[in-house]
């Protein structure tokens, strides 16, 4: 469903609003601020040329990928072509956000949508990692649940389609692990994969494992990097 009017995008802006604001829930009380969980970080100043989308080789951009309003819209279908003819993959619509680091302290903040019915994708990554993996940490949608990984006991967040969340993922690279906050509310913390070079992917990526639905959509927006240089 490409979304190339600008009437069609303030209707879907109007849309995901309204279940948002249904289906929305209460703050936990431990729950910290965005400005609480960014304090003493510096904001990395990026420009729109370090968000490179990455989509089905043989598809143009919008038929996939639409930025709209300030919201940035994601979706892919099972039967998709991966990111290259020349390198298997499941299919997906992702941003890798290229500023790659290799040490610090580094945070990712942004909020979520994703659509009911949407199974079976990573919306977000921290690549980079020894082998055998190939990423730090991964937070996949499975039948409306926030995972860690494809580990269906290890919910990040529960109830997370038709409304807005806040992620917040911390990486301490020289204490090897990873923070994950959803809404201010520590939800994880789990140690790395090790590796060298790591930046931040977010948007719709088709997992293998378990079922996964047909479409797979995410909308992003308020997408910042953060850092400083130790814990």
């Amino acid at each position: 469903m490409p979304g190339s009017s600008s009437s069609l995008c303030s209707l879907l802006l109007l849309l995901a609003a309204a279940a948002a604001a249904a289906l929305s829930l209460p703050y936990a009380a431990n729950a910290v601020s965005s400005r609480q969980l960014t304090t003493g970080f510096s904001r990395v100043m990026l420009n729109e040329s370090q968000f490179v989308v990455q989509k089905p080789y043989d598809l143009p951009l919008n038929e996939r990928y639409d930025p709209c309003g300030g919201v940035r819209r994601f979706w892919v279908f099972a039967t998709d072509k991966p990111i290259s003819a020349t390198r298997p993959g499941y299919p997906r619509t992702e941003i890798k956000v290229d500023k790659v680091y290799s040490s610090g302290v580094w945070q990712f903040e942004g909020d979520v949508y994703v659509p009911w019915g949407t199974s079976g994708a990573s919306v977000m990554q921290i690549f980079g990692a020894d082998k055998p993996h190939a990423s730090t940490v991964m937070l996949p949608v499975y039948d409306g649940q926030l995972t860690y990984y494809h580990n269906l006991t290890r919910v990040v967040a529960d109830r997370v389609y038709d409304r807005w969340i806040r992620l917040n993922v911390v990486h301490d690279v020289a204490a090897g692990n990873v923070t994950v906050f959803v809404d201010g509310e520590r939800r994880l913390e789990v140690p790395g994969h090790g590796g060298k070079e790591h930046y931040f992917k977010f948007g719709v990526y088709t997992q293998g494992l378990h079922n996964h639905s047909h479409r797979m959509e995410a909308h992003w927006k308020n997408v910042a990097i953060y850092t400083k240089p130790y814990a």
